[in-house]
């Protein structure tokens, strides 16, 4: 597989706090990456980053075939979000302009994609409904056809599943999962939820502001990051199904040396 995005020395600073620091690492097309670590480790301000939302204070982010037009970002959810005064058609359509506000009119090529991503996410009915009135999973369905609509390569989520309930949450990975395996799209998704995180990713981005782990689950779980991370005294939690590719990076010492919040 050929790499798609990479970063090199990234560091992000927020006046003299470091939020990241020195993260080199590559994404290769049709990976599925989880970006794990505790609170105040850098996750979104990463993701914010490789999506041009934030400027590194040093490194760089390097696109390979791929313009910051064409990734597909959805971040983490907000009240102002939540309650967004639009129909579903129209906050799905805003993802065909990067989602920098509604246009007078849209191409027709526009509003096949917006519908197709409706379809793939079977939010067709809810089309005309004001998407305040949503629940929660039917709101982040409508999101994630909208970072759909801006690309057919990459998919960047910050903390998709936040908000739902437990249902749901395995519900929207399974469409993630379905968008990975079937359609091919790579995906980067920060989570919390270290069981289904290694559940359902290729690979383990483990930070602690620095990078700690990159590489299989499988490796994972035999590190210390992992069993602290699910506050056991050894690894003993398995997958289903296996994967072979990813390589590690700082797996030892420095996974007991993390930063407090």
């Amino acid at each position: 597989m050929s790499v798609m995005l990479e970063t090199r020395g990234l560091t992000v600073r927020y006046e003299h706090h470091i939020a990241c620091d020195n993260l080199s690492f590559a994404l290769e097309e049709g990976d599925y990456v989880a970006i794990v670590g505790e609170n105040g480790s850098g996750k979104s301000t990463l993701v914010k980053t490789l999506v041009g939302l934030l400027k590194p204070s040093a490194g760089e982010v390097i696109l390979h075939n791929l313009s910051k037009k064409e990734i597909g970002y959805l971040p983490q959810s907000t009240p102002v979000q939540r309650d967004f005064p639009a129909t579903v058609s129209e906050v799905v359509l805003t993802g065909c302009i990067g989602g920098g506000g509604f246009l007078p009119f849209y191409s027709k090529g526009q509003k096949q994609a917006a519908q197709n991503a409706m379809e793939l996410m079977n939010i067709s009915p809810l089309s005309k409904k004001s998407f305040r009135e949503l629940s929660g999973g039917q709101k982040q369905r409508v999101l994630l056809a909208r970072a759909l609509c801006a690309t057919k390569k990459l998919l960047i989520l910050d903390e998709p599943a936040s908000v739902l309930d437990p249902v749901i949450t395995h519900d929207l990975y399974s469409i993630l999962k379905m968008l990975n395996e079937t359609r091919g799209i790579t995906i980067l998704m920060v989570s919390h939820d270290i069981h289904c995180a290694v559940e359902q990713a290729k690979t383990i981005l483990h930070m602690d502001k620095e990078l700690l782990y990159y590489g299989t689950p499988e490796g994972y779980f035999q590190t210390e990051l992992y069993q602290r991370m699910v506050g056991l005294c050894h690894a003993d939690y398995s997958r289903e199904h296996t994967h072979s590719h990813g390589h590690e990076l700082h797996p030892e010492e420095k996974e007991e040396n993390g930063h407090a919040d």
